[in-house]
């Protein structure tokens, strides 16, 4: 009997279960291993004020699942979503978690699903006096933040979460990037690919770059390649479990 292909599951462990078990559902054998870890913020006031200010706000643009997940279970603890306030989502997974949560964005980009599809959106080109929040972790992209200003809105961040690469024993992950034992590895963010290769560290880096990716975006695509992966990847098109799993798919032709 031929050995089901082990594929390297990288996504948050809260996050996770839905690609497993797709994995496991195509025929392949899911590993777990968290390249990215999501934490509570450093203090609680932003989001305390936001409570308090959410009525004064024309859009909350959420950046991702996390931001939905939560930003939400902090401000509907606390209040109703105000009618006023219309609510937009980078993607399909962050509109899915937006609708877990009894609402639904307005706007989600149409084709490419990041920063720069939401703000391909027509209702987004004339933003004159709108004020705008955007919900997020710690750092990342600015790409909205300066576009909506540009166009004429007022924006601020509220930070409801921090990203931070975990703690992995070095044995560990050299042992599963030995030669052939990993079939693939599956990433839905540059921060997550970076910290990968970070702790796999100059003995286990080698033996990452040969391993094929599926990936969510060109993004990390276009990274990969900078770090000298020699397999290239395959895009998804989106962080969505139904897109990486057609990824892993594609690449393993189930």
């Amino acid at each position: 009997m031929q050995a089901k292909p082990r594929i390297l599951v990288t996504r948050p462990a809260a996050q996770a279960r839905g690609l497993c078990d797709r994995i496991v559902a195509l025929g392949g054998l899911p590993v777990e291993l968290p390249a990215i870890e999501i934490r509570a913020p450093e203090g609680t006031a932003p989001l305390e004020a936001l409570v308090e200010r959410l009525d004064t706000f024309d859009l909350a643009v959420f950046i991702s699942v996390n931001a939905v997940q939560r930003g939400l279970d902090f401000i509907l603890a606390r209040r109703d979503w105000p009618a006023s306030v219309q609510v937009a989502a980078v993607g399909l997974a962050s509109n899915a978690a937006l609708e877990q949560h009894g609402l639904r964005a307005s706007l989600v980009p149409e084709h490419e699903y990041s920063s720069e599809g939401l703000l391909a959106l027509d209702e987004l080109q004339d933003m004159s006096g709108q004020q705008v929040v955007i919900l997020r972790g710690n750092g990342g992209r600015d790409t909205l933040f300066e576009l909506l200003t540009a166009r004429g809105a007022t924006v601020e961040y509220v930070e409801v979460y921090r990203r931070a690469p975990p703690d992995v024993d070095p044995d560990t992950l050299l042992a599963l990037l030995q030669p052939g034992y990993l079939a693939a590895i599956t990433v839905t963010s540059n921060e997550t690919l970076q910290n990968l290769y970070d702790m796999a560290a100059e003995q286990g880096q080698p033996l990452l770059r040969d391993i094929p990716l599926v990936v969510a975006s060109t993004r990390q695509a276009a990274l990969a390649a900078q770090l000298g992966f020699t397999q290239g990847a395959v895009i998804a098109g989106h962080a969505s479990d139904e897109a990486m799993i057609a990824g892993v798919e594609q690449l393993l032709a189930f």
